[in-house]
Parts: structure tokens; sequence; C-alpha cells
């Protein structure tokens, strides 16, 4: 294990820099419509401001203010966050980003739970936080087989938290990251304290008997589920089926890479249209820039692919008995009901909160941080 420090070269920077000047432009009939996809006229104003005023060396610089640390787990390269609470009795947090996010997703929240004092919180609800970088998501090693999925990364997660001296920890997450943390409760129950989940994994089915009948809200979900996916899913099936054909678009051109990857902040988020509601440019560019200059759109989108072969189908007397607590955001879609959760995982508490989407951690760190603190408050003389 040893401390990283993020440094893209000024060449990298020039690289960018002539690739976004030299874009060729699609035409569009409505310059301003997101029903088609991202408006010509929003990207031509991103891709300008890329291009001409943002600053990666100042993102650079502040991403650089968190502790950085690599670390090799059975032989694959880990990069992740460390930030330790003052107060040697903090409970451990695995905090786990998904996709087009990455670790600067935690960038709000991760002082507001190693240090609560200072938002006005009770400093004995701490945490040491560590977020990772998932495989194949920016400073983290890009698989070179196949194999790398939800239980796979859960394996590697939990040796990584024992590597810090964390036999017993939390596992927090949203999209992919509820998915680890998912695992991690199936198969590594006993170096839990808890799951915290702001989203129920996609691919999350649990045994069903064939004389269930299920609840009208369940009912409810499956059928928005199956309208959600065939609107709004064409990402996810092009990414579990043919992600080379798509990367190399994306790893191409930057300009692509930043439609592709805004088009789910903007539609994801809690943002009322308008996703600079949510996010800055200057936020927005830096998490685009981590998967431009690390080269890893292809390794981020093959994920999918690799969940195929490792849903989260559960059989009969399948379940996350570790205690389980989520965090339910009104714009997160599709999300699945309580009692349709509740058939596979041991669900403690269940907290609808009044704003946020799909990015909590980023977009209601308050929210998120307050949530954390109280489900787990009982939990911290058992860590």
């Amino acid at each position: 294990m040893k401390p990283f420090k993020i440094r893209i070269p000024k060449e990298k920077i020039t690289d960018l820099r002539r690739r976004l000047e030299k874009m060729r432009w699609p035409d569009s009939i409505d310059a301003d419509d997101w029903g088609s996809g991202v408006p010509l006229n929003y990207l031509k104003e991103l891709v300008d401001y890329w291009k001409d005023e943002y600053g990666w060396f100042a993102q650079q610089e502040l991403l650089n203010s968190f502790a950085h640390y690599k670390s090799v787990v059975d032989g694959f390269g880990i990069h992740f966050i460390h930030e330790r609470s003052s107060d040697p009795d903090a409970l451990p947090l695995l905090l786990i980003h998904g996709w087009p996010g990455s670790f600067w997703e935690m960038q709000r929240i991760i002082p507001m739970l190693t240090t609560p004092d200072k938002y006005g919180a009770d400093p004995s609800d701490a945490f040491h936080v560590v977020v990772p970088s998932l495989p194949g998501y920016g400073f983290s090693d890009r698989p070179a087989k196949h194999g790398m999925n939800g239980p796979f990364i859960a394996s590697l997660f939990e040796k990584l938290m024992k590597q810090l001296g964390y036999s017993k920890f939390v596992a927090q997450g949203g999209d992919w990251g509820a998915t680890v943390a998912t695992w991690l409760g199936l198969h590594h129950p006993a170096s839990l304290t808890a799951i915290h989940l702001n989203y129920i994994p996609g691919s999350y089915r649990p045994y069903v008997e064939s004389n269930d009948t299920l609840s009208e809200s369940e009912q409810e979900f499956l059928k928005h589920r199956e309208e959600w996916y065939q609107k709004e899913g064409g990402y996810a099936h092009i990414q579990a089926t043919k992600p080379q054909t798509l990367a190399y678009a994306l790893n191409d051109s930057p300009a692509g890479l930043a439609a592709w990857i805004v088009e789910k902040f903007q539609g994801w988020s809690d943002c009322d249209g308008n996703v600079e509601n949510r996010f800055s440019k200057d936020e927005l560019l830096t998490n685009i820039s981590i998967y431009w200059f690390t080269e890893t759109f292809h390794s981020s989108a093959r994920l999918y692919q690799e969940a195929l072969k490792a849903p989260v189908h559960m059989s009969k007397g399948m379940r996350v008995e570790v205690p389980g607590f989520v965090a339910c955001f009104p714009k997160e879609d599709p999300m699945a009901p309580r009692d349709w959760t509740e058939r596979g995982y041991n669900i403690q508490r269940w907290t609808h909160l009044p704003s946020g989407g799909h990015f909590a951690a980023w977009e209601e760190p308050e929210l998120l941080a307050k949530d954390l603190r109280e489900s787990l408050r009982s939990f911290r003389n058992k860590a």
C-alpha cells in the first residue's frame, strides 16, 4: 500500500484541447431539446468551457487534497481515498460509487462523515471513510480478463478493508455500489456491521414462491421498471452487450464521452431539467476528465457485461441477513419498494428523503450523511 498522487501530464491536456477544437458537430432538429439526448447547444457550451476555461490542474489540486492510496489486492491494483476521523472509535465506512460516477462523487460528503462536529452534528457520529475506485474505473487497474463482476469486486474490497485494519465495517452505495454492498452482505457477512443503500440493485430478484401473491406496490414497480428500461435503458443494453464497439468512439472523442456521461447526470438527478442546478461545469468536467485521462470508459462500461453473468438473483433461502438501511431519494428511478426489497434484505430502516436523485452523495450530501449517522448510531459500540 502506497500513497498516491494524481498527476496528469501536460501533453495529455494539450491533446485533449486539440481534440475538442477539431470536434465535427452533427446537425440537430431542436438544438435545445433533451428528448433525443444531450442538446447540441448545451454540449457546444460545455465543450467550449472545457476547451477554453476549465482548468484541470486546479481541479487536480483539489482532488489531491484528499488522502489517496493504491494497494495491490490479489494481484490487482486498487486506487482509494482513505480519510480517517480524529476519533479513534469512529465507525469504518466503505463508500462505493457507481457509473457514470467516480470517487469524485464523494467529495462533498467525506468531510461531513469524518468531522461531523464541523457540520453541526454529534462528534461521536464520526466515520473513518474509505472510497475506492471500482476496478476499471479511474485510477484503479483495468481488468485484463473476464470475471470482474459484483461478487469478485466485493471480495477485493473486503480484503482491502482488512489490509487497512478494519475487521468489521459498514458498506454504503448506490448504483454499482449498491450491488457490491449487497454481495458483501451475501458473501462476507462476518466482516460487515451493516449495509446502507440509496438504490436497490437493478438486477435484484428475490426468491418468490410460485404461490406467493405480489403486493400492489410490487406489481406497480415491476411494470414501471420494465417501462423505464424500454424508454431509458438503451445505454445499459449496449454496455452489457457490445461495450467494445462503443468504446472506439468514446475513447477517441472527448465531446462524445462528455455527451454520453452528462446525459445521465441531467436525466438521473433532481435538477428540474437543468443539470447545472445540481452540478457545476467544473464538477461535471472533472468527473468526465477522470474517465478521459485514464481511458477507462470501456473498462467501466464492461462491468455491465460482466454483471449479466452474476446478477443479484436470490435462490430459496438466499438473503442478506446483515442489518440493512435504505435512504430513498425521490428522483431515484426505478426504485424498488420496501416490501419487494424486504424479501431479500434484513431492512431495519427505510427513510424517504425530500429531495435528491441518483447521485445522492453528490446532490444531497447533508441528507445522506444525516441518514447514515442516525441509521448506524446504535452499531458504534459493536464495530
